[in-house]
């Protein structure tokens, strides 16, 4: 992952874990945190170090004193992180040992155990920017050969229609959580390191997504080259970054203003399927870019936009399901009808399993091209099902998946200042926790969660616990639009009244003026479903749901109707937090 400790000691049955800053006076929170995350990582991704003690140390080595405070311990036998100047460290290490050592550690047996992370899409993103093979940040052997069989593949078609002189376009699925996005940074990066003249780029409609890769990318740059001791500009790494991953409106745009081919030939499009129909596209074109008469849907656009190209070129379309959101996505079916209409010289490469009734002149089935291997939670691997059967409002199922996730923690509370400090309680180093809300909670505002007032998801999600403006505040709650596709480490999702229990079924409805309105268009109602399940997916470690009170005293926030989301979600199996 591109992480190095400077020195890891196994002394007396403890590993010592040691981030030295040279000339450095004062032990700074920064590198506190960064020692602590050393200590995390081994804890949780190094085989040989699950069941170890461990303790970090930072060795400020012109500090005036000993950081004297009584050692802490986190409950899986992790030390907070230690103090020290250079002439401490050694008593330090004897003190700890003679208090908590035990049996030597077999040191080559330690040494050969497996590391394997489970970055966040962040980290992945800037592990694969820095060269790092995807083999590297897969915590599941079977994730990375499935990732790696299909980056194969994918690579192989690409060639192939280079030597053909042909367009073709490859369709990704995968189960939630599978990598789909990992598997398309994955292409991107290995083609823009290899293949630098086919200028390939990662698309995503996903704004807050390409915000915050963009803004980790380029501070990630500009921190690894100033370790190294170079000189780099921020504004030419924000470009770089932004050449990289594009906003996919953005592409859209530039090619409504010329005839000629884009400079890439190859194109990765992120959650192909939230592409806008033909209504959707010819209804924002005509209002925003006066394109009367616009008939084209999203997808068939992008094709005809790639199809410039007088030689050869490739799309890849990463394809989720079950998070549309959003009015007017089309689907992957539209993507295939496309092809089928207007594109029939273009070679499909279809996944097995992905039935569709679109007749295509050139398809190709592709088993390489479906990832079976959740790769989401290094704690919780079937935490998408159980969400899924609370979502479809199936108690049975749900308890029976809630029986398997013990090592998740799943809590529910009435009061949020309660599910803020069990945030604070969890989260340790550079973990990231946050308040998360569905865009349309309009009457979580008497609890202080404002949705209407916007997040800066670059942010939110990078910026140091200190700043106000970062999720680990807690003041500000980001909602679906925000955190899809992104993940916090611990979140309190907080639960209103538009989507609530009747008659042993889910409702959805939406706050317009003074009152709450049902939802009676099908799609809108799975929209708001899917919120709530974006929104309890986004943790990786643990998630307390917040269901306020409600008031006597206000029609909009009744009671009954939060006592009845409270007694349900319990009955699914979630854990009233204690205290």
């Amino acid at each position: 992952m591109g992480r190095r400790a400077d020195l890891i000691l196994l002394v007396d049955g403890i590993v010592f874990v040691v981030e030295y800053k040279l000339g450095a006076r004062h032990y700074d929170r920064s590198g506190l945190d960064q020692v602590y995350g050393y200590g995390l990582d081994l804890k949780h991704f190094h085989e040989t170090s699950h069941g170890r003690t461990i303790v970090p140390i930072l060795v400020a080595t012109e500090a005036a004193g000993v950081d004297e405070r009584p050692i802490q311990w986190d409950a899986d036998g992790l030390a907070r992180p230690l103090g020290v100047n250079a002439a401490g460290l050694l008593p330090t290490i004897r003190h700890i040992c003679g208090a908590y050592g035990g049996a030597a550690i077999d040191a080559d047996a330690w040494a050969a155990g497996r590391y394997r992370p489970t970055p966040t899409i962040v980290e992945a993103a800037q592990a694969l920017y820095r060269r790092h093979a995807v083999e590297e940040i897969s915590r599941s052997e079977a994730g990375a050969e499935n990732l790696t069989h299909t980056a194969d593949y994918v690579a192989g078609a690409i060639e192939a229609a280079k030597r053909d002189g042909r367009k073709i376009i490859c369709f990704i699925t995968g189960v939630p959580g599978s990598g789909k996005t990992l598997a398309g940074l994955n292409l991107a990066t290995a083609r823009k390191r290899l293949h630098r003249d086919e200028h390939a780029v990662f698309l995503s409609g996903n704004g807050p997504l390409v915000d915050v890769l963009r803004e980790a990318l380029a501070l990630d740059a500009v921190a690894k080259a100033r370790e190294m001791g170079a000189s780099v500009s921020k504004v030419e790494e924000d470009r770089r970054a932004a050449a990289f991953i594009q906003n996919i409106h953005h592409f859209r745009d530039d090619a409504l203003a010329t005839r000629e081919a884009p400079v890439e030939k190859v194109a990765v499009f992120d959650e192909a399927q939230r592409a806008w129909d033909v209504e959707q596209t010819s209804k924002f074109m005509q209002q925003k870019k006066g394109q009367v008469g616009f008939s084209m849907s999203e997808p068939e656009f992008l094709l005809s936009v790639m199809d410039r190209h007088e030689d050869w070129c490739a799309i890849i379309c990463l394809v989720g399901g079950g998070q549309e959101i959003n009015t007017g996505e089309a689907g992957i079916e539209e993507w295939l009808r496309a092809l089928e209409r207007s594109f029939p010289h273009w070679q499909a490469h279809i996944p097995q399993g992905l039935a569709h009734s679109c007749h295509l002149a050139d398809e190709v089935t592709a088993p390489a091209l479906h990832l079976a291997t959740s790769l989401r939670s290094f704690r919780a691997e079937r935490l998408s099902d159980f969400i899924g059967h609370v979502i479809a409002g199936d108690v049975i199922a749900a308890r029976q998946v809630r029986d398997a996730l013990t090592d998740f923690p799943l809590y529910i509370t009435r009061n949020l200042e309660q599910g803020r400090r069990w945030l604070r309680s969890k989260r340790r180093g550079a973990e990231r926790a946050g308040l998360l809300a569905s865009s349309n909670a309009a009457r979580l505002k008497p609890h202080g969660v404002f949705v209407k007032a916007k997040i800066e998801p670059a942010k939110w999600f990078l910026a140091p616990c200190d700043d106000v403006r970062s999720s680990d505040a807690l003041e500000d709650a980001g909602t679906e639009f925000d955190v899809q596709g992104l993940e916090l480490d611990w979140a309190c999702v907080c639960w209103d009244a538009n989507f609530r229990r009747t008659d042993g079924a889910w409702q959805a409805l939406q706050f317009k003026g003074t009152r709450w309105q049902a939802v009676n268009d099908e799609a809108r109602k799975t929209y708001v479903a899917n919120a709530y399940r974006v929104l309890l997916t986004r943790a990786r470690q643990g998630v307390v749901v917040f269901v306020p009170e409600g008031s006597d005293e206000d029609g909009t926030r009744v009671p009954g109707v939060y006592n009845d989301i409270y007694a349900f979600l319990i009955e699914c199996g979630f854990v009233p937090l204690i205290a």
